[in-house]
C-alpha cells in the first residue's frame, strides 16, 4: 500500500512537471510582443542583459549598449557578407532553413560534437532578443515558436536590421556600428567589402575576434563574394588602364598628325 502511494505520488510529480513544461513553453505563443518590434528599438536584448550578469559576477563594472543604425546607413556589401556567411538562403526561408539544419546535424554526427547548428538569422534574432545561451530541448523549442512569431510579424528586411543592430561582434560589442568603430575606425556605411568580411566572420565566436579560424572564414567569405560577382576586384584599376591606353593611343595619333603636316 504504501508502495503504491510512493508510486502515485511520483507519477503526480511528473505529470505536474510536464504540465509546468508545457505551460511555460506555451507562453512563448503569447509572450513576449512582437510585433511590437516593427517600429520599435529594443534598449537592450537578453543576451545583452546576460552579458552584464557575467561582467557583474567577475567585479567588472560596464554596460551593454548599442548605437542602432537603419538598414540604409548599412554599406550593402555588409548585408551581403553577413548572410553569406550566416544564412543563404535568407530570403526564400520561412524562418528555417531545413537543408541547412540537415547538413549541420549530418557535420555533427560525422565530428560527434554539437558543432554546427544551422540555424537562419531569425533563429539567431529570436535567441539573441529574447532567451539565454543555454543549449536544451526546451529553449530549442521556445526559440522555434519566436522565430515563427517573428517571421509572421516582421519583414525580411526588418529582421535583417535588427540581426546587424544587435548581434555581437567582439566581446562585449554589441551592434554593427559599434563594431564598425571599434575594429576598422570608421561607420557602418562605410564599410569595405574585405572588413564586412572580417566583420562576418566573427559572429560564430565573437568573442575571440581576431583567431585563426576567423580569418580562415573571412578570406572564404570574401572569395564566394568575389564568385557571385559582389567584389570585383580591381575594377579601377582597370579602368584607370583603360583611360591610360586612350590616352597614349590619342597621343601616338596627334603625334602621328603633327609629323604629316610637318612632311
Amino acid at each position: 500500500m504504501a508502495a503504491k502511494k510512493r508510486r502515485n505520488k511520483v507519477l503526480l510529480f511528473f505529470q505536474l512537471l510536464l504540465l509546468g513544461i508545457i505551460a511555460f513553453v506555451a507562453v512563448s505563443f503569447f509572450y513576449p510582443n512582437v510585433s511590437r518590434l516593427q517600429h520599435q528599438n529594443p534598449l537592450k536584448t537578453s543576451f545583452m542583459e546576460q552579458r552584464e550578469q557575467d561582467w557583474r559576477a567577475k567585479g567588472i563594472h560596464r554596460e551593454a549598449r548599442v548605437v542602432f543604425v537603419p538598414l540604409r546607413e548599412i554599406s550593402p556589401v555588409t548585408v551581403k557578407a553577413i548572410l553569406i556567411a550566416e544564412d543563404a538562403n535568407f530570403w526564400e526561408h520561412d524562418g528555417f532553413d531545413f537543408d541547412a539544419i540537415a547538413k549541420a546535424f549530418t557535420k555533427n554526427l560525422r565530428q560527434r560534437k554539437f558543432a554546427a547548428g544551422g540555424s537562419t538569422i531569425s533563429q539567431q534574432l529570436a535567441k539573441n532578443l529574447f532567451l539565454s545561451p543555454a543549449k536544451n530541448p526546451i529553449r530549442k523549442i521556445r526559440e522555434a515558436i519566436l522565430t515563427w512569431r517573428i517571421e509572421r510579424n516582421l519583414s525580411k528586411r526588418r529582421i535583417v536590421e535588427l540581426y546587424l543592430n544587435y548581434a555581437e561582434w567582439g566581446n562585449g560589442i554589441f551592434g554593427i556600428e559599434r563594431a564598425s568603430h571599434h575594429h576598422f575606425n570608421k561607420s557602418a556605411r562605410e564599410l569595405t567589402a574585405q572588413e564586412a568580411a572580417m566583420l562576418a566572420a566573427i559572429l560564430p565566436n565573437p568573442r575571440r575576434p581576431l583567431g585563426h579560424s576567423a580569418a580562415k572564414r573571412a578570406e572564404r567569405i570574401y572569395r564566394i563574394m568575389k564568385l557571385r560577382g559582389i567584389v570585383i576586384e580591381d575594377f579601377d584599376d582597370v579602368n584607370n588602364s583603360q583611360s591610360t591606353e586612350q590616352q597614349e593611343d590619342e597621343q601616338q595619333s596627334e603625334e602621328g598628325e603633327q609629323q604629316e603636316q610637318q612632311n
